[in-house]
């Protein structure tokens, strides 16, 4: 099939990499969003997509709204059979959804109906959930809710931070996107309407979300802390000023802290939780580099009853 790609960022592109090395279908261009600022001197970049398009030499489209006409005009003369997607980061419009005979087929880093929404993998973590994966979905007007063409499974470890979790399942939602364009190519798969029940959503977590609540049990402020790392990053404050919380450990055997207390000790930091501790293994304090937290636990020199948050 003639394919037009739609993704943007470095999450995306084991998705690219897998139809591009595929050799049976075409991909006739890309779509991404538009070029956006980034680092201290916030000069525009283009997207990670984008990057691995142009070393292809791939065309690439970067409009502002993909309702745009001169988008649309563009895409109709291309005339693609199929568009695969992932993490494109826009709402498609009908108009835009009716171009392709197969339409456009998502990846989705859930097992759909379950966690339907831009962060499915930051929730499945914080949730506490043992299994999870990605799905190929055809695209309709509603949010995630398209028939389902196939599944992959993967484990979420106990260590798991989203960001792990994430590139897993980025190289293995790769090959089931493959497989899905074959299977549409061939008429062997056929997509099946998602079931009514276990409906669950994962809105995009913010960073007033990522704020960490120590009166809450320690297995919870761990998801937490797993759940937001790398992006936004969980954090709480100390003596008025943000501190991040890069890397925890609940400790079950220290239950001698109340919620937010704080206990130094030549090699380790404790907090205390809503249940038992968690150690503080990596932080970083606001305006500096991450550290071990038992270095800033020594730089600081935490007084005795000393707390983290409000």
């Amino acid at each position: 099939m003639k394919l037009v790609f739609a993704g943007t960022p470095e999450v995306a592109v084991p998705a690219l990499d897998a139809l591009l090395a595929s050799g049976r279908h075409e991909v006739a261009a890309v779509v991404t969003r538009p070029d956006a600022p980034a680092g201290r001197g916030r000069r525009l970049v283009a997207s990670p997509v984008a990057e691995r398009a142009e070393e292809a030499g791939i065309e690439v489209l970067k409009p502002v709204r993909p309702k745009d006409p001169d988008f649309l005009e563009r895409l109709r003369e291309i005339g693609p059979d199929c568009c695969p997607v992932v993490a494109y980061g826009a709402l498609l419009p009908r108009v835009a959804l009716d171009v392709p005979a197969h339409g456009w087929v998502n990846l989705h880093f859930s097992l759909l109906p379950a966690w339907r929404g831009a962060a499915p993998v930051q929730h499945a973590v914080m949730a506490g959930d043992e299994i999870t994966g990605a799905t190929t979905f055809l695209i309709e007007e509603g949010l995630d809710s398209g028939p389902v063409y196939g599944t992959v499974t993967e484990e979420i470890r106990p260590t798991d931070t989203s960001g792990d979790l994430l590139t897993r399942l980025a190289f293995a939602g790769a090959g089931l996107l493959a497989a899905t364009m074959d299977g549409i190519e061939d008429g062997t798969l056929k997509a099946v309407p998602q079931p009514a029940e276990g409906v669950s959503l994962a809105p995009k977590v913010n960073v007033e979300d990522a704020r960490v609540d120590w009166r809450a049990p320690a297995l919870r402020v761990d998801r937490v802390v797993r759940g937001c790392t790398p992006a936004p990053g969980a954090w709480t404050t100390f003596r008025g000023e943000r501190l991040k919380i890069v890397q925890a450990r609940p400790v079950p055997e220290r239950t001698d802290l109340t919620s937010g207390q704080l206990s130094a000790g030549k090699n380790n930091v404790y907090v205390g939780t809503g249940s038992y501790a968690v150690e503080l293994l990596w932080v970083q304090p606001q305006g500096k580099k991450p550290m071990r937290g038992a270095d800033w636990a020594r730089g600081v020199r935490i007084a005795a009853g000393e707390t983290l948050g409000d």
